[in-house]
């Protein structure tokens, strides 16, 4: 007999997004699946009661939700996934450090996903009592796929339309994404006195300076140059409170890239808030959107040329963004990792730059800007290896065999 699956949605909508896509693939495949609301818990928790029995069903999170001391599904002294013996597989889509108090409090059958090699190895180090199922990345989603109504728009009567393809698509440069500036993160840099400041600066001057460096590695490079016989407990603890400066470096580099292209005389359609906070030279050339849904992203990714991406610091994964252009037809404008190199160097299916050598950009831009004939075959390599490998589908068959 199958296993039932339980996934959520509610608060964090791209999660809840994730979690409705891998629901779709698993039915397709025959599951029986229930999707918890989180924002509408007591309606929910009964239902759930209703779906399965015990030891019947498996729940697919993201990010610790339904696992984070929620009080529906946690009393004094009961788990509720532990009393009805669900197998719980989390999928972490940030840095393990972000979710330090949460590995006190594991359900007994507990399974985590990174979507990082270098996050896989940071659990194995760290947390090497916890069960870890292979590294995962995240996956891509068409547009057209799971909209109903595209037969009505132009843009996707003939999917990718590889014909009409600049016609097609009215935005030359797509980003999605949020922005907050890095001067926010200053009160948590200087809370603890000058001392700490000093250290913390550093470290994001180092990051700022070497790019290539994974954000743990350069905590414990500066820690261990403080603190010599460090131990790995200290070592894990300190990093938990240091996340701010992982959130300082992804938003420095995600301005200064969006801004060497505005100021350059690059039109960039942003699709998040907080962008227009920062001061260009030609603020005419940022279109800003405002916040959207995945869905809209989606949309809006498959009327675009070029979608800029701007990687979490992921050193060795891939982000959605790189899987959702690629399922939507645009081409791929973004920084690197080992990973992403592995799968798409040499395909002519993705255009690099180097976040050390960020005044290339705007050539790398104009060229491809200018060549669209390699950007229809960039974009269809790139849909091609998406499509085949890097769907939700994918991801959905590499958990089945964890269920």
């Amino acid at each position: 007999m199958k296993k039932k699956i339980i996934l959520f949605k509610g608060g964090v909508e791209t999660l809840g997004f994730f979690s409705i896509q891998l629901a779709n693939a698993f039915e397709e495949m025959g599951y029986q699946t229930f999707i918890f609301d989180m924002e509408d818990q007591f309606n929910s928790f009964n239902k759930l009661i209703n779906f399965c029995h015990k030891g019947e069903a498996t729940i697919i999170t993201f990010n610790f939700i339904g696992l984070s001391g929620e009080t529906i599904f946690y009393s004094e002294n009961h788990l509720f996934f532990d009393d009805y013996k669900i197998r719980c597989l989390n999928i972490v889509v940030d840095h393990p450090f972000y979710y330090y108090k949460n590995y006190c409090r594991l359900p007994k059958n507990y399974m985590q996903f990174c979507i990082d090699k270098k996050h896989l190895q940071y659990m194995k180090r760290f947390y090497g009592n916890i069960e870890l199922g292979p590294f995962l990345p995240l996956a891509g989603t068409s547009y057209a796929d799971i909209n109903i109504n595209a037969n009505t728009d132009i843009a996707f009567n003939k999917f990718i339309d590889y014909d009409n393809f600049l016609s097609n698509r009215n935005i030359d440069i797509i980003f999605t994404g949020n922005y907050t500036p890095p001067s926010d993160f200053e009160p948590q840099i200087n809370r603890l006195g000058e001392d700490y400041s000093v250290f913390y600066k550093n470290i994001i001057d180092d990051l700022i300076a070497h790019p290539y460096l994974d954000i743990a590695e350069a905590f414990e490079q500066h820690l261990v140059a403080e603190i010599e016989d460090i131990s790995d407990s200290d070592l894990n603890t300190c990093m938990a409170n240091m996340i701010f400066i992982d959130l300082y470096i992804r938003f420095y580099m995600r301005g200064k890239v969006v801004k060497t292209l505005v100021d350059n005389g690059f039109k960039v359609d942003a699709f998040g808030n907080g962008l227009d906070m920062q001061t260009y030279k030609h603020p005419e050339n940022l279109i800003m959107h405002g916040g959207v849904n995945s869905l809209t992203c989606l949309r809006k990714l498959a009327t675009s040329k070029i979608s800029l991406n701007v990687m979490p610091w992921f050193k060795d994964g891939a982000h959605d963004r790189i899987f959702n252009a690629a399922m939507n037809g645009a081409v791929n404008l973004s920084d690197g990792s080992k990973y992403l190199h592995e799968i798409f160097d040499n395909k002519n299916a993705i255009a690099f730059y180097d976040l050390s050598k960020i005044d290339d950009l705007p050539e790398i831009t104009h060229i491809l800007l200018s060549n669209p004939d390699k950007m229809i075959s960039m974009s269809q390599n790139a849909y091609n290896i998406t499509s085949n490998f890097h769907t939700w589908r994918q991801r959905a068959k590499i958990l089945e065999k964890y269920l």
